[in-house]
């Protein structure tokens, strides 16, 4: 007791300092107008900044839930914008709108999507894998289509309860059915190593009228991807090795070396699908 007593004393001018400042400050800035105007002016300010940094914290902290929301909706957005690409040759002449929904629509019908996030991946190996951050509790299951909101990612090949290996689009036993936009030109995407961003369209055949710049997409001939989700674009036009196709050189709509938030598509018809495929 006697040295709590002690220690209290060693420092009590101290205590008496502070309080005696803290003191004059407040009765100088209470009771004199131009010092109490400086005071109010400065704390405004600092406190205005505060507050600007404390948004900017918030905003950051929310931002990997907001890239989830725009990328699953631009996901959305593309296969409506493919479905009402085919709709519009019937649409009638009065302008009258569709009431029913189309059945493929994703996040309705037969598909939903199931987020995400990317924990491992690789871009520069011959057969580059990705490792995303839900599994077989949380309804994902081989074969199933992964994408982003620029386009498709890759396909569904192991799964465990809470993780799933993706064979993404850069790697060599990758082969995507795909189409020209606009057109019923079709065939397969491959990747041959190299370059991330660039792939390979073959089979499509010499009457087909193609340029640099032309859209290429998903077929929806698989029960893996939904028609028009965006794959690239045209940046080459090549002759196949025996010289009865078009060979194209595509740009990637994704770059997959700077990708975190993906998209599982769930068809829930695809067991369905598969079954009277085998017969």
């Amino acid at each position: 007791m006697h040295d709590f007593i002690e220690r209290i004393t060693a420092y009590v001018h101290w205590a008496l300092f502070i309080i005696l400042e803290v003191l004059s400050g407040f009765l100088l800035f209470q009771y004199n107008h131009y010092q109490g105007s400086i005071w109010f002016t400065q704390a405004n300010t600092i406190a205005a900044q505060v507050h600007e940094w404390e948004a900017e914290v918030l905003s950051f902290l929310r931002m990997p839930a907001e890239n989830a929301a725009l990328v699953r909706r631009n996901i959305v957005l593309q296969q409506q914008n493919d479905i009402l690409r085919h709709m519009a040759p019937a649409i009638p002449p009065q302008g009258e709108a569709f009431n029913s929904s189309p059945s493929g629509e994703l996040e309705g019908g037969c598909l939903s999507l199931i987020p995400a996030q990317i924990i491992d991946n690789s871009v520069r190996m011959r057969d580059n894998m990705i490792v995303i951050n839900v599994g077989s509790k949380d309804g994902i299951a081989p074969e199933m289509g992964v994408v982003s909101g620029t386009g498709v990612v890759g396909i569904v090949s192991a799964v465990t309860p809470h993780y799933a290996l993706v064979m993404s689009i850069l790697n060599s036993h990758s082969s995507i059915s795909c189409r020209l936009r606009g057109t019923e030109y079709f065939g397969y995407l491959k990747w041959r190593g190299g370059k991330p961003l660039r792939a390979f369209m073959d089979d499509v055949p010499r009457h087909a009228h193609i340029k640099k710049g032309d859209v290429v997409e998903t077929s929806g001939f698989s029960n893996v991807f939904p028609a028009g989700i965006f794959l690239g674009k045209v940046a080459e036009v090549k002759n196949s090795s025996d010289g009865l196709a078009y060979e194209l050189e595509i740009l990637l709509s994704t770059d997959l070396s700077n990708l975190r938030h993906v998209n599982v598509i769930n068809n829930h018809d695809k067991a369905e699908l598969d079954s009277l495929r085998q017969q």
